[in-house]
């Protein structure tokens, strides 16, 4: 038997760490201990509500501690959260919700009107569930539903940018997975690390930098509701003395636009990871020399849950996006599928255990490539 929920909670209790921090921000502090009373709690109330098994509950949520209890209560009971983009409009919100079949919608409490519009459009759907619904008096569920590494265990959806958003469908041994190699062994995620990322949890991105990596590690999630903006984020850093930051080329450059005091950042930052497009030289330059804190620029896809390319502390090559993350193999390859030639252009290819078993309702098979961005791999 293996659950990711165990795997993020159970384990750290038993570790001693109950005490803990594990969640802050504006929404508050919860420990290792008081997560999992909550997780528990709203387990009894999925099952309550009638949820099942390998179905699925959408998520229309900001970054929230009632987030995190959802993705996991939702695991912990072998069924399905579907974390969707809080940027959709009531249309885009039921195709998802009727492409995925839900049975329940959970959304933030500043999503009830915009989540009710779109619950009307999918008749599947049979509850919408908010934040006071997770009733703080229910029993807790301490029964762990018997899954396996191989078990369904969330989706995501892809971005859509080559095509229809898809629900990659990830296995409960994809959480380890990555924590175990990009957050052991490329960030170096340790305890007392307190991780703030500008890229929501709805993303792949988000959700390792802001649940997966800190709650393996025992380490503290900085959990922002509000869209990300330098001069907030900047603010949050100083706040909550964030050691990691992630972000993306785009937010990096706002941030030096904004002017921001350097001093917050420097104090605490130890390291930043960046993702989504390519990280120029030029503003890897302006970034470290200003804030004085290296970035670590990967490719990562929600295909395969989070980066497994990436530049490693000390050893930046800055307009590069470094070499393989332990436990990946990458391959250049020709549309013939031969490899090529250094220097020439080609496929990237990439294998590892975190691999989407496949696309929810697609016939075809995940193809494990991502198109560009190849000359930096070596």
């Amino acid at each position: 038997m293996f659950n990711a929920c165990e795997y993020l909670l159970d384990r750290r209790i038993e570790a001693g760490d109950g005490g803990r921090l594990a969640i802050t921000g504006p929404a508050g502090d919860l420990t290792y201990a008081q997560l999992l009373g909550r997780v528990q709690r709203a387990a009894t109330v999925l099952i309550e509500y009638g949820l099942q098994p390998e179905q699925r509950v959408v998520m229309f949520m900001s970054d929230s501690p009632d987030f995190v209890v959802l993705y996991l209560a939702a695991m912990r009971i072998g069924a399905i959260p579907v974390p969707v983009s809080t940027m959709l409009h009531a249309d885009g919100l039921a195709e998802l919700i009727r492409d995925s079949r839900a049975r329940l919608l959970a959304a933030s409490a500043e999503f009830t009107d915009l989540a009710a519009q779109a619950g009307i459009q999918a008749p599947e759907l049979r509850k919408i569930l908010l934040p006071h619904d997770l009733d703080e008096k229910a029993d807790p569920t301490e029964t762990v539903y018997g899954t396996t590494s191989d078990s369904p265990a969330f989706w995501l959806y892809t971005s859509g940018t080559t095509g229809k958003s898809k629900a990659a469908m990830h296995r409960h041994a994809s959480i380890p997975a990555v924590c175990e190699t990009y957050g052991s062994q490329v960030l170096g995620i340790r305890p007392d690390d307190r991780c703030l990322s500008a890229a929501k949890a709805f993303f792949a991105y988000g959700l390792g930098n802001s649940v997966l990596f800190p709650l393996s590690a025992g380490a503290a999630a900085v959990l922002e509701p509000k869209p990300a903006r330098p001069d907030l984020m900047a603010e949050r850093v100083e706040q909550h003395r964030v050691s990691l930051f992630f972000a993306g080329p785009t937010f990096f450059a706002g941030m030096l636009r904004a002017n921001l005091d350097p001093d917050p950042i420097k104090r605490t930052v130890r390291l930043a990871a960046s993702a989504g497009e390519a990280l120029p030289k030029a503003l890897y330059g302006r970034w470290t020399s200003h804030f004085g804190v290296d970035i670590l620029d990967g490719i990562g896809m929600t295909e395969m849950l989070h980066i497994f390319l990436s530049n490693r502390e000390g050893q930046v090559r800055p307009g590069s996006t470094g070499v393989a993350v332990p436990g990946y193999e990458l391959k250049i390859l020709d549309e013939d599928g031969a490899p090529v030639q250094q220097g020439t252009a080609g496929t990237l290819f990439v294998r590892g255990d975190s691999t989407a078993t496949g696309y929810w309702v697609q016939v075809r098979r995940v193809p494990h490539r991502v198109p560009g961005r190849v000359a930096a791999y070596r």
